[in-house]
């Protein structure tokens, strides 16, 4: 329009705000109304598109009401600038943007998600930016859904200086010659397009790049040597990638870099020397890699930095004291690696540190003085160390966050640490070794907030503040003791945690009412502490999660709990409770209730049975180890972990189980159910991970229970009167690592074709009939992960090749890991029984250290193959009631972390070989009933057992049977081969009482038997055990 004015005495228009127009030709040519709260949509027939001289347009940050792109902009053909960022237009972007072919710069792009939502139609970016957009120099696309990959025809413009990808849904590989086209690219950002993969290509000499960003993409392989060409780049980040090797050498030439982050990928290698290369550097983050070895101490000729994070990775040896020379760093990460040594004393150097991350290492010595010489320092983290000594005098008055747990700090907690710390928000000291008392001043800091002082040695009567704005406060595991009535004055708390303590004396329930605002209340294993007024209601806060486990008068349950209407996890496990659970208690939390644990009590049944229960958010609940009656009852679909095991249930299970889809724990044992077990649990395949009906009446066949995709692990069908075969589905079972079927009526040939079941670890099928060979030579190979094998009192015939142990590489040697078989949470371990010394062994829980065979009781024959030998971890070995023959082969020595060894009754023959003396750990053999000849070895561990062990060979002389060797010698026993002699060698000291295992919580309440824990040495072997008598009476 040639003279855009108004009558009426207004302005000229050129005059406006924002409006721009050519001096000589009055055109309007440039109109800037960004950010200018415009807010309606821009329509087709607005007169903007008859403003056909306009060359720049900039109506960014405005709500133009979700509408389309007008096409109309087409017509605007003299454009060179046109920005319509986070305008909230939405819709596709019209192809008329082609028609622009003068534009310079181009910005569609979307910060969030509430500026919009545009996108090109499939197959249409090479229409919307053409080859024919050759001064197009700035393109900013980010946010807009392109759903393409990145176009080869970027390569062609030529102009491009400037290019912004991000978050545009982009796919594929990087076109081979991208940067190797461009020669003017200064800046492309190409982040937040988690399906653009493949390798990083090639980048030009002379290159003028300056902003190379292809953070969280699923680009890989290692980068290019050609990354050294970029001699002007400023700012690379390529975190969140796949990227793998070791960094380039020509990276660390980079010398114009200011911002640096590689972090979370796989890079590895050592940092080199040529780091102090980059002396621009202000910020460099390479976290969450795979980077190892000493840091070099030329990091600390990078006096720009600001930021530094190191963290997770496996940096080791000592901080370079050197780092102290960064006095420009406001933020330190090194933790999550295997740093050692003390913590240097030069951190004290750097002033401007407001964050210190130093937790997850190996520091050891006391903690610097130096340190509250950081002024402005805020967060303090040196958790997960060695650390010890006691607490500074002093820390930064300027100090948020202090978190020192897992360390061994000792001394009292003094209050003039903590005194003035009035911005101090959170304090975490919990496990170390501090003792004493709690000072009152903690709670009396004005902007504490959370306060962890858990598993100490911290004594004394619990005394606060009402000054206290704490609304976190974990006591737990010290000593405290008194009654811990003064929380009451904590009237800001949403979290309390005081179990595992020393308190005493009665605790009035009600004065939790001052505390309004708690949601987590935590008094378990106070075992001297008695409740009263438990029958208060209204009052009460609403708790979402309440834990009074063993405890020592809760005899029922509690009544306010009628009130409860938000809470989502009750535990009362442990105690005393006793009776048939009231028909109220199925009436509250039906909405919200999520975890529900009232296992080792006393409760026999419901006072009204409900066929479902009603909580139709549970998905835990524990009821094992009760005396419960009647019939199983079926929870809501909701659940995943469901335990009624050790109680007097009967019945059938209900088909309604077929129907928990998410079920991935389910626990029947020891009970008195009956009938056949569902053939639709094979439904439950997909999701269930451990299956345990042990120690009831079933009959039948055993189900179907895997098929394509199985997640079962466990699967213990132990102690029933099942019978057939095993059906060959469970070869589907590709995760199952614990299998036992001992104890029924089973039949059938060895199942050869569960070698293809490479995670199993536990193998029983004893006391079935099974018969016929467990070695043919075509098709045998072992099982390569197995640790127990128990094919004891079956049917089984045949000799074992000297091939045969050859592929049990599992039980060939340990890994020293202190991890527990069958262990899918903290609390819950298989457990499992191991015949030794004649007796049923319970195993409470199980190290992967624990290697065991037992092969005895079946008719096996032949020589007992050497490479036996190479079972190096083979703690428990027996042969015994067979008919092996020939020698005890020497080999046996090798097994050197033996235990117990038996191959009684069997027709061996030959001496003892004297090398079995190196057998140091052996606490039980039993050799009797076989032919043995000659003198027993003298000298060493053999000789020191029971006559028993050697009874029934005719042909044997010597200590310690009475029959003298003719010409026997005599020598000294060794100091270190003594084992104590009898039936008492192992058990010594303990009565023992009729009990039953299975899978139970890793604490065993309510044992009626004794428990020992064997540590010979550290990392060995950490087992409690229970010897089993036949099953009856409560279990």
């Amino acid at each position: 329009m040639k003279d855009w004015t108004t009558d009426g005495g207004f302005s000229d228009c050129c005059l406006w705000d924002g409006v721009s127009c050519d001096t000589a030709s009055g055109y309007v040519i440039a109109i800037d109304l960004s950010s200018s709260w415009l807010y309606s949509p821009l329509t087709s027939n607005s007169s903007l598109f008859r403003l056909l001289h306009l060359q720049k347009l900039n109506l960014a940050f405005n709500d133009f009401a979700s509408c389309t792109i007008p096409s109309e902009f087409g017509q605007l053909s003299r454009l060179t600038y046109l920005n319509l960022s986070s305008s909230v237009f939405s819709g596709h972007i019209p192809y008329e943007i082609s028609r622009l072919t003068n534009l310079i710069v181009l910005d569609l792009s979307i910060v969030t998600s509430t500026d919009g939502y545009l996108y090109v139609r499939e197959g249409q970016l090479g229409r919307l930016i053409t080859q024919n957009m050759t001064n197009l120099r700035h393109l900013y696309l980010d946010g807009t859904n392109l759903s393409s990959p990145v176009p080869e025809f970027f390569g062609n413009l030529s102009s491009l200086a400037h290019l912004s990808l991000r978050k545009c849904y982009l796919f594929g590989e990087l076109p081979e010659k991208i940067f190797l086209q461009l020669p003017n690219l200064q800046f492309i950002d190409l982040s937040t397009n988690s399906d653009l993969k493949g390798t990083l290509p090639e980048f030009r000499s002379g290159s003028m790049l300056k902003l190379l960003d292809l953070s969280h993409t699923n680009l890989f392989g290692k980068l290019p040597h050609s990354i050294g060409n970029l001699k002007s780049l400023e700012y690379l980040d390529i975190q969140n990638s796949n990227f793998s090797g070791i960094v380039p050498p020509s990276l660390w030439n980079l010398s114009q870099l200011s911002n640096l982050s590689l972090s979370q990928n796989h890079f590895n290698g050592q940092l080199p020397y040529t780091i102090a290369n980059l002396g621009k550097l202000t910020e460099i983050s390479l976290s969450d890699n795979n980077f190892g070895g000493d840091l070099p101490s030329t990091l600390g000729n990078l006096r720009q930095l600001n930021y530094l994070n190191l963290g997770h990775n496996n940096f080791s040896s000592q901080v370079p004291t050197s780092l102290g020379n960064l006095t420009q760093l406001k933020y330190l990460a090194l933790g999550h690696n295997s740093f050692s040594g003390q913590i240097p004393s030069s951190l004290g150097n750097l002033t401007q540190l407001k964050e210190l991350y130093l937790e997850d290492n190996r520091f050891s010595g006391q903690i610097p003085s130096s340190l509250r010489k950081l002024a402005k320092l805020e967060n303090l983290f040196l958790s997960s160390n060695f650390l010890d000594g006691e607490l500074p005098i002093s820390f930064p008055h300027s100090i948020k966050n202090i978190y020192l747990y897992y360390n061994n700090l000792t001394g009292s907690i003094p209050s003039t640490s903590v005194a003035n710390l009035t911005f101090l928000e959170a304090l975490d000291l919990s496990y170390n070794l501090f003792t004493g008392v709690i000072p009152l001043s903690l709670f009396k800091l004005p902007s504490l907030d959370s306060l962890s002082l858990d598993y100490n040695k911290l004594t004394g009567s619990l005394n606060t503040s009402t000054l206290s704005q704490l609304t976190y406060l974990s006591l737990s595991g010290n000593k405290l003791s008194g009654v811990p009535s003064s929380v009451s004055k904590l009237t800001m708390l949403i979290d309390l945690y005081l179990s595992f303590n020393d308190f005493s004396g009665t605790l009035d329930f009600g004065f939790f009412s001052a505390l309004s605002s708690l949601e987590y209340l935590d008094l378990s294993n106070n075992r001297n502490l008695s409740f009263t007024n438990t029958t208060t209601k209204s009052t009460l806060p609403n708790f979402l999660y309440l834990h009074l486990s063993s405890c020592s008068n809760i005899t029922e349950l509690p009544l306010f709990l009628k009130t409860q209407a938000q809470l989502q996890a009750l535990d009362l496990s442990n105690n005393r409770i006793g009776g048939q659970i009231p028909k109220w208690f199925l009436s509250f939390g039906t909405e919200t209730m999520q975890q529900l644990n009232l296992s080792h009590n006393f409760l026999t049944g419901w006072e009204e049975t409900p066929v479902i229960l009603p909580w139709k958010s549970l998905f835990v609940l524990d009821l094992h180890s009760n005396m419960l009656q009647g019939p199983l009852v079926v929870p809501l679909i909701s659940i995943w972990y469901y335990s009624v095991s050790e109680n007097s249930l009967t019945g059938r299970i209900d088909p309604l189980f077929c129907k928990l889809d998410g079920l991935l724990y389910l626990e029947l044992s020891r009970n008195n159910l009956s009938g056949t077990i569902p053939q639709c649990f094979g439904n439950l395949a997909s999701s269930l991970s451990v299956l345990n009906l042990r120690g009831n009446n079933f009959h039948g066949k055993m189900p179907k229970t895997c098929g394509e995709g199985s997640q079962l692990a466990t699967l213990d069908l132990s102690h029933n009167h099942l019978q057939g075969k095993i059906p060959k589905s469970l070869g589907e079972c590709k995760r199952l690592e614990i299998l036992n079927l001992g104890h029924n009526r089973m039949s059938g040939s060895f199942p050869f074709w569960m070698q293809n079941l490479s995670k199993l670890q536990v193998l029983v099928l004893s006391s079935n009939k099974f018969y016929g060979p467990i070695w043919r030579p075509h098709n045998f190979w072992g099982f390569s992960s197995l640790k127990i094998i128990d094919l004891s009192f079956n049917g089984f015939t045949g000799i074992l090749s000297a091939q045969y142990f050859r592929n049990w590489t599992s039980m060939a040697q340990n890994s020293n890991a202190k991890r527990y078989i069958g262990n899918y949470n903290e609390d819950q371990y298989y457990s499992m029984t191991v015949i030794n010394k004649g007796l049923e062994m319970g195993f409470i829980r199980v190290l992967s250290i624990f290697v065991s065979i037992d092969l005895s009781n079946n008719r096996f024959h032949g020589q007992i193959p050497t490479t036996i030998g190479g079972l190096g971890a083979l703690v428990v070995l027996n042969l015994s009631s067979n008919s092996f023959t020939g020698h005890i082969p020497s080999s046996m020595s090798n097994l050197t972390q033996l235990e117990s060894l038996d191959v009684s009754n069997n027709k061996l023959s030959g001496e003892i070989p004297q090398q079995l003396n190196s057998l140091t750990f052996l606490g039980y053999l039993n050799m009797s009933e076989n032919e043995f000849v000659g003198q027993i070895p003298q000298g060493g561990q053999i000789g020191n057992f029971p006559n028993s062990s050697f009874l029934g060979n005719l042909g044997l002389c010597g200590r310690p049977l009475s029959k003298m060797c003719e010409t026997a010698l005599s020598p000294t026993p060794s100091p270190n081969s003594s084992v104590t002699s009898g039936d008492d060698s192992i058990m010594s000291g303990f009565t023992w009482k009729v009990v039953a295992i299975g899978y139970g919580c890793g604490v065993v309440f309510g044992v009626v038997g004794g428990h020992v824990i064997i540590s010979r040495r550290p990392y060995l072997m950490w087992i409690i055990f229970r010897v089993i008598t036949r099953r009856g009476g409560r279990r």
